[in-house]
């Protein structure tokens, strides 16, 4: 597909649905526009809900290319944005040396392109062709220094190196950022982007998300998963389940040939869906039984 036949908000959703993302009409609106103003478009919401497989899906519809930066605490430009092989520029000093090129001339040759190690959002920027999709991963756990850094880039789709000058993107990227709001992103980030809020899916699209992601799962079983992780949500617990845990779940049950929900099968697989201690004991000792019946009664 082409960003040509993304001509209007069904038409996203149709191509979203076409490699198995189930899609509501609010996000494809966010992405429509996110495509077509074109404006970078910020995804929060609680982990494993689906922001992270927005990216990923939408360079399939596209046809190009998926450049994923992951963000963490310490990232800087260097990891994020280019840096000097340094070895060969060594390498280069020494045969320059025995040439007996002159300083300006050898400062020349080791600060070029040559010698330049693109890092993701370089290459975004540098990208030929067709645009790419860039997907900046979880940049609520960056700091807020790295954060400022990316103003330039989303403003004007353009980076500066020193030794170079300003390489402006020839075709700008689509722009895609995550966040799963572990602190609080600045409003001059915010400024520069569509924004939406993905959050955890009804009951109804969860049954979906769970037929449409794993074609052979039994319509019962599938609706008594999503029910039991409805349920579950609404728990007091250190961690809810997302989206990709109700589909870890659920493979992990078909593994098992399981067609339907059990006390002792949810127990054993407990871990596929819960990863703190504290909540596995809470739910064993006290919740399991009264879940799984409230998810299997017909």
């Amino acid at each position: 597909m082409t960003t040509i036949e993304l001509h209007s908000v069904e038409a996203v959703q149709r191509a979203l649905a076409a490699y198995r993302y189930v899609c509501d009409t609010s996000l494809a609106t966010a992405i429509f526009l996110a495509l077509k103003l074109p404006k970078p478009l910020l995804l929060e919401g609680e982990a494993g809900v689906g922001k992270t497989e927005v990216a990923k899906v939408l360079s399939q519809v596209l046809d190009t290319e998926l450049i994923r930066l992951q963000c963490y605490e310490g990232l800087d430009v260097n990891h994020a944005v280019y840096e000097w092989n340094y070895p060969r520029q060594m390498l280069a000093i020494r045969l320059l040396e025995d040439q007996q090129v002159g300083w300006d001339t050898a400062m020349h040759e080791i600060f070029s392109e040559e010698f330049l190690i693109e890092r993701p959002l370089l290459k975004a920027i540098r990208h030929r062709g067709k645009a790419p999709v860039l997907l900046i991963d979880e940049i609520d756990r960056a700091d807020e220094e790295f954060e400022a850094f990316l103003l330039e880039l989303l403003s004007d789709f353009q980076i500066t190196i020193p030794e170079i000058g300003t390489i402006k993107a020839e075709h700008p990227p689509y722009v895609i950022i995550t966040s799963n709001r572990t602190r609080e992103l600045h409003d001059a980030l915010k400024r520069r982007c569509l924004y939406h809020w993905i959050d955890y899916p009804s009951l109804e699209k969860e049954f979906e998300i769970l037929r449409v992601k794993l074609p052979g799962i039994p319509e019962r079983l599938a609706l008594q998963v999503a029910r039991f992780i409805q349920a579950l949500r609404r728990e007091d617990l250190y961690k809810l389940p997302g989206v990709a845990e109700t589909l870890d779940w659920a493979a992990a049950l078909l593994a098992l040939n399981q067609s339907q929900l059990s006390v002792e099968i949810a127990s054993a697989t407990l871990g596929a869906i819960l990863k703190h201690q504290e909540d596995l004991q809470h739910i064993r000792k006290k919740r399991l039984e009264e879940l799984v019946m409230a998810a299997t009664q017909e």
